[in-house]
């Protein structure tokens, strides 16, 4: 019997917009997951501090997937501490399913810098989508893992879209429209609660 496909997104999500969801839907259908879960970081290891609570990103996740059958929220990492390594994520899935690891081909780029890269492509299969200003392709490195894996990267069909969080943030701000950028609950949600304004100087 063929294990179940499940698709993972992990990112910060914060805010999640439209361009995680379409990505997780191109996901779901091309390659017939059963599921994405998307895994919000606890303290990303490679960026700056997070804006909004973890409570409050599991929020506006659960707003955003409310209405996508195919896509659930993991908090599996909001449940650690420390820094955030995929690998340990990875490592704490259920055994019995056949994982994707969904990324962008920026991430991609500096998939050889990520704790125990190796050790994540043993474990996975890596769905790649394009991101504007990024070729996809992998570096050198992985490719020659990959090689001795006996694996290829998967392409997701996906339309390069130029949207993400820090533009995001900066527009709410600087009170610059979000319109067509965030799920219009998001958004609501992101007014009421204070999230994303410029500090009181």
């Amino acid at each position: 019997m063929a294990l179940k496909k499940i698709g993972l997104l992990g990112g910060s999500f914060d805010p999640v917009h439209l361009a995680h969801v379409e990505l997780g839907r191109a996901a779901c259908e091309h390659l017939s997951l059963a599921e994405v879960q998307f895994i919000p970081a606890g303290q990303p290891w490679q960026r700056q501090p997070l804006s909004a609570t973890s409570e409050q990103r599991l929020s506006m996740l659960d707003i955003a997937l409310r209405h996508h059958a195919c896509m659930t929220v993991n908090g599996i990492e909001l449940e650690r501490d420390g820094e955030t390594y995929t690998i340990d994520t990875l490592e704490q899935l259920p055994p019995g399913a056949d994982y994707y690891w969904i990324l962008g081909s920026d991430q991609l780029d500096n998939f050889c810098s990520w704790h125990r890269w190796q050790d994540i492509a043993v474990r996975v299969r890596l769905a790649v989508a394009q991101r504007p200003g990024t070729p996809l392709a992998a570096p050198p490195a992985l490719k020659s893992h990959l090689n001795a894996l006996g694996r290829e990267l998967v392409e997701l069909p996906f339309e390069p879209v130029a949207i993400s969080s820090t533009e995001i943030r900066e527009r709410l701000a600087t009170g610059a429209s979000t319109d067509g950028l965030l799920d219009v609950a998001v958004a609501q949600y992101i007014h009421r609660n204070g999230l994303y304004q410029a500090p009181v100087a």
